[in-house]
């Protein structure tokens, strides 16, 4: 497994051609972390990473349920990505599909995003896999910049769910 050069707490490896993992732990218990990413107004508070507004933050939470976020960048672009739930297990699990709404081909390259949180006095180890079709659509992910704004987006994730404390 390669290790991708990190620049926040999060660590990002490539454990295959085709999957991303992200690891990361957060000072919040599990169901907090588990809220902030599955409640619509608190997604708002995070999911932007500091470069825009988070405009619509839907989710259907149940197997076969749809979700959708979207975001205005500061520069006025939109970013939209959306999804259906395929496994839930409260705040442990989450399987879905995600698509970004920009990218050719639409729901046929969507990754399958596999969740886990995992809690240990207070604290919470988030393991998120992202598996691609291909190798050129994870590396398309992986050259996009994602990184740094997923790194600014788990700082506020983390921040907003300690804030539910």
């Amino acid at each position: 497994m390669r290790t991708v050069a990190s620049s926040g707490s999060a660590v990002v490896s490539l454990p295959s051609d085709t999957e991303i993992l992200i690891t990361r732990e957060f000072a919040a218990p599990a169901h907090l972390v588990y809220k902030a990413f599955t409640t619509p107004d608190l997604v708002k508070r995070w999911w932007s990473a500091k470069r825009g507004e988070v405009t619509i933050a839907e989710i259907d939470l149940r197997v076969g349920g749809k979700w959708r976020w979207v975001m205005i960048t500061d520069g006025g672009f939109e970013v939209a990505f959306h999804g259906e739930y395929r496994e839930i297990e409260p705040n442990e699990r989450l399987v879905y599909t995600e698509a970004y709404e920009g990218a050719p081909g639409g729901d046929e390259n969507a990754a399958l995003i596999t969740m886990n949180l995992a809690e240990t006095e207070g604290r919470t180890t988030l393991t998120l896999v992202t598996e691609m079709p291909t190798k050129e659509g994870r590396d398309l992910i992986l050259e996009s910049g994602m990184e740094a704004g997923m790194q600014d987006a788990y700082d506020l994730l983390e921040e907003v769910a300690i804030s539910l404390k």
